[in-house]
């Protein structure tokens, strides 16, 4: 079986991929040690592109049941250097209204029964570097190309990843913004972890869906983060597409690459 292949990569949910932007689009399977991936493969502006549904393409699986080092290694075996990977968060700080774009920088890890590492069952110990958990190039990449579009995007934010596929609590949220988190999700660990253990450059840019609990004095709803990502989906999409487009080719010099010591 031939690998499909793929420099570029966007993770994030059916809403960001619009298939009339990709050229010679096709639905593609990747079989790997950890479970087989199925995504869309296509072209824009003679850039390969992969789009992977990180929840399945009809959302079914629910954040802590996603089969993240699958994902990961499936994008990695098609020679994908790059990825894009969209997030729906709640909001720590009320500066980040519904509707705020951030491409965050750091995260604090509050999952409990993920797989964290592809180094385990014989594999040597590796302790790869987390300095910069989100590729910092593609992050000023982001920033500079929603700059030109007058797109408004936070350059750095903390996400918080909790474990799901429960909201947090009041408590908790005091507690992680009191812990300098900025925005909470579900779903940032393990992936940025495990791409920069395959010495992938990652970055994320989360959409603030809702306040969290305990900041606006309503309930928290799924069909509420749906609605308000629905709203302004076309402009993630807009300026993943047009960084990609903008992309010089070389990461040869990028940290990202050597995050893991040379144990790839």
């Amino acid at each position: 079986m031939t690998l499909p292949v793929a420099d570029y990569a966007i993770i994030g949910g059916t809403g960001v991929y619009d298939p009339a932007l990709l050229e010679h689009a096709r639905e593609e399977e990747v079989t790997t040690r950890y479970g087989a991936v199925n995504c869309t493969v296509g072209e824009y502006q003679g850039k390969r592109i992969a789009f992977l549904p990180r929840h399945g393409k009809r959302h079914h699986t629910p954040p802590h049941q996603v089969n993240y080092k699958a994902n990961i290694q499936a994008l990695a075996d098609m020679g994908v250097k790059h990825i894009f990977a969209t997030a729906a968060v709640g909001s720590m700080r009320l500066a980040l209204a519904p509707g705020a774009l951030v491409a965050v920088d750091q995260f604090l890890d509050f999952t409990r029964g993920r797989p964290l590492t592809f180094f385990e069952d014989g594999e040597p110990v590796t302790h790869v570097d987390m300095t910069d958990p989100y590729c910092p190039r593609l992050r000023r990449l982001l920033v500079a190309t929603a700059a030109r579009a007058g797109i408004t995007v936070a350059n750095g934010g903390t996400y918080v990843c909790t474990e799901g596929p429960r909201f947090e609590s009041p408590a908790e949220i005091r507690m992680f913004a009191q812990l300098g988190g900025d925005v909470v999700g579900m779903t940032s660990i393990p992936e940025t972890v495990l791409a920069k253990e395959r010495g992938l450059c990652y970055s994320t840019v989360a959409m603030v869906t809702n306040y969290c609990a305990g900041m606006s004095g309503a309930a928290l709803s799924h069909q509420e983060v749906l609605d308000e990502m629905a709203k302004n989906v076309h402009v993630l999409r807009k300026l993943f597409f047009d960084a990609i487009a903008a992309l010089p080719p070389d990461e040869s010099g990028c940290a990202c690459r050597t995050a893991a010591g040379g144990s790839l």
